[in-house]
């Protein structure tokens, strides 16, 4: 099992104290040190945190007394003081090595405040949140984001323990140990350089051989899923400067906000390397279809369109040339900004395996439509190189590799 680990307990002890006990319990058993961090704002709670909800209160700018007047008339207000009084403490015992993962449990208030401190943690923290709310489809979003943080269903309330939410409990303390204990820490070296690759299904053939070609130049390739939360994920580790270059194969993001798509992954797809100017090769795959499943509305939309139903959850509906046009008018006015080298590849047989000679997604009038609006915006038409392959290729991942260790090397040499 190892050394002892701290695992920091957010919680609302004023109405949840019996369950928490429970909590911090199992996790003393197994051998480690429990730390209850008490946030509570409606009431006084039956017992003290070894965190107590006036320090939390106090770290955050009030003190309790106003912090529970504002539950009453503010509620906003309060929840936000004690996700920053607790946010500030966790930092504290996190920096003096006190803490090696954190677990909330608790309804919805319980889940806000906790993830919310979750997301202020490094990547690779161990974060785990058990709690009904944890599936909710309107909210999740807002409580994981683009952050590692393991979310369990407890299906039943956090309220009063018995056999059923017990089982749960067991469950969900017993992911937050196993975590702790097998944990490599957030302290990630490299001794190579490290490049993000965006991949999906429809480009699986050139992502998966451009890996292994990365790795043989000397490159640690990451690939970060392009469904909307992978790609926005890789912007944010781009502008913190995790990756010194990127693959960006599946920019079909750019497409998907623009039309609502539901890959979108918010407004500022390719901004990151744009700012910081690493290397970039980019690939139109995705920008050939719109991802409208369960859409209802957008599916009656476009039904004079071929329509790729890929599962129950899943209609990818080809873009067309208007949408395609809209959608180079955004990437040459972000790529305009670029600040340092970057390639456009067009690969002229098609854009995914979906659009390519046969298979009812093909449009190669609406594909030419984007790259001739793309090389009438673009202020450096020449950094669009055509190709006669396919995307869905390990021909096309030979190409977009050596164009890739070219632009690399000529960023290296001139001290970039």
């Amino acid at each position: 099992m190892g050394a002892q680990k701290g695992i920091a307990i957010i919680c609302n002890l004023d109405t949840r104290g019996e369950d928490i006990i429970f909590v911090k319990e199992l996790i003393e058993r197994r051998g480690h040190n429990a730390i209850l961090l008490d946030f509570s704002m409606e009431e006084p709670p039956p017992f003290a945190g070894d965190v107590s909800c006036e320090q939390i209160a106090e770290r955050g700018g009030l003190d309790i007394a106003t912090v529970r007047e504002y539950y009453r008339t503010d509620r906003a207000r309060a929840t936000e003081n004690q996700i920053r009084g607790a946010a500030l403490i966790v930092d504290e015992l996190l920096q003096a090595g006190k803490v090696h993962g954190l677990f909330g449990v608790g309804g919805g208030t319980a889940t806000l405040v906790a993830t919310s401190v979750m997301k202020r943690l490094p990547f690779g923290m161990p974060k785990v949140m058990a709690s009904p709310m944890a599936a909710h489809p309107r909210y999740i979003d807002q409580y994981v984001g683009t952050h590692d943080i393991t979310m369990h269903h407890t299906v039943l309330d956090v309220v009063r323990m018995n056999p059923l939410l017990k089982v749960q409990i067991t469950n969900a303390v017993g992911a937050i140990c196993g975590m702790v204990e097998m944990g490599q820490g957030t302290d990630f070296k490299f001794s190579q350089p490290v490049i993000a690759i965006t991949g999906f299904s429809f480009a699986e053939m050139a992502v998966q051989a451009a890996v292994g070609l990365l790795e043989k130049e000397g490159f640690i390739p990451v690939v970060c899923h392009a469904q909307g939360k992978g790609d926005r994920a890789m912007e944010e580790m781009i502008a913190d400067g995790i990756f010194d270059g990127v693959m960006d194969i599946c920019i079909g993001g750019v497409i998907e906000n623009l039309f609502g798509g539901n890959r979108d992954p918010g407004p500022d797809r390719l901004m990151a390397a744009v700012r910081r100017g690493i290397p970039m090769v980019l690939a139109p795959c995705g920008l050939d279809m719109l991802s409208y499943g369960g859409r209802v509305d957008k599916l009656d939309e476009t039904r004079d369109r071929s329509q790729y139903v890929q599962d129950a959850l899943r209609i990818q509906v080809r873009s067309n040339a208007d949408e395609l046009r809209q959608a180079a008018d955004v990437i040459a006015e972000r790529l305009n900004q670029c600040a340092g080298p970057f390639t456009f590849m067009i690969p002229l047989q098609g854009w995914s395996s979906l659009d390519q000679a046969g298979r009812q997604n093909y449009d190669p009038q609406a594909d030419a439509a984007f790259v001739q609006r793309l090389k009438l915006k673009l202020n450096n038409p020449d950094a669009i190189k055509t190709f006669d392959l396919h995307l869905y290729s390990e021909e096309f991942a030979r190409a977009a590799v050596a164009e890739f260790t070219s632009l690399y090397k000529q960023t290296a040499s001139a001290g970039v």
